[in-house]
Formats: structure tokens, C-alpha cells, sequence
């Protein structure tokens, strides 16, 4: 039983380090970005980087109507956040406060657009606990976060 104990403690020793961690942060950022990029991509033209899709403007006024704000403004709000949020987070720039706002907008979409138990379990949780893992954490090793803290003797990540 000692030997296993033995083994089991060494095992872990080895994954909480702090490279290991940075990888698993690296991950987490992406796999965050990846759920609002991929929404992103559905709101703009194909073959365009900003031209935003006509069908959003619909949605928003006839589908998504409990928002606080106009189609007008909603709109280009967040096909815009969710553009900039997750290249910041893939290249682990200004990440805890992309992430953050990442969350912000996970509960917007609960409160406002879908606001049941099952999208909250679903989707929403997914995105809460990914953004807070990167908020509490930082970035990890793997960002310019960490390389600007160094540079600058600041603990940016």
C-alpha cells in the first residue's frame, strides 16, 4: 500500500507544476475562446472579419427581446466582444479581464435571452467555470500576460 501511496504522491508531484498548470491554462483559455469565437463566426458575413450578418439584427428585435438594449446597439456589442475576448484570451493578453467579460456576457445570455435551468446547465455553467478558472489562475506561463509581468516586475498573470 506504501508503494502505491508512493507512487500516487510522486504522480502528482509531477502534474501540479507549474509548466503542467500553464498548459492546462493554455487550454482553458482556448477552449473559452473557442465557444464565443464559434459564435462570432455565425454573426458575420462569410469571408468578412466585421461586415455583421442582417439576420442578427432580426434576431435580436424578435427573438432575443428580454435584453436591455436595442438590436442597434446589442448587435455590433457583441459580435465585436466576441470577436476581441477571444484572440485576447488565446494570446493571453489582458486575460482575467477577458475572461471576466466573457462571464458577463454568459450571464447576460442566461438572465436575458435564455433564461432556463437547462441552458444554464449546459452552456452557461461551461463558460462560467472556464472564465473563473482563468480569472482565479491567470493566464499561466504561456501568455504575454506572464512575459509582460516579467518584463516589467509586475505579477500580470
Amino acid at each position: 500500500m506504501n508503494g502505491i501511496m508512493s507512487l500516487w504522491n510522486r504522480i502528482t508531484g509531477m502534474l501540479s507544476g507549474t509548466v503542467v498548470e500553464s498548459i492546462a491554462l493554455l487550454l482553458t483559455r482556448i477552449a473559452l475562446a473557442g465557444i464565443f469565437w464559434r459564435s462570432y463566426k455565425t454573426k458575420v458575413e462569410e469571408g468578412t472579419w466585421f461586415t455583421i450578418n442582417d439576420t442578427q439584427y432580426f434576431l435580436f428585435e424578435n427573438e432575443f427581446t428580454g435584453l436591455p438594449l436595442s438590436a442597434d446597439l446589442a448587435v455590433p456589442l457583441t459580435t465585436y466582444a466576441e470577436f476581441l475576448f477571444p484572440v485576447l484570451l488565446v494570446i493571453g493578453l489582458f486575460s482575467r479581464f477577458s475572461a471576466a467579460a466573457l462571464m458577463v456576457m454568459a450571464l447576460v445570455i442566461q438572465l436575458f435571452v435564455f433564461p432556463t435551468w437547462d441552458h444554464f446547465f449546459g452552456w452557461d455553467i461551461t463558460v462560467l467555470a472556464l472564465g473563473a478558472i482563468i480569472v482565479s489562475r491567470g493566464p499561466g506561463l504561456f501568455s504575454l500576460d506572464a512575459i509582460l509581468g516579467r518584463v516589467t516586475g509586475s505579477k500580470a498573470a
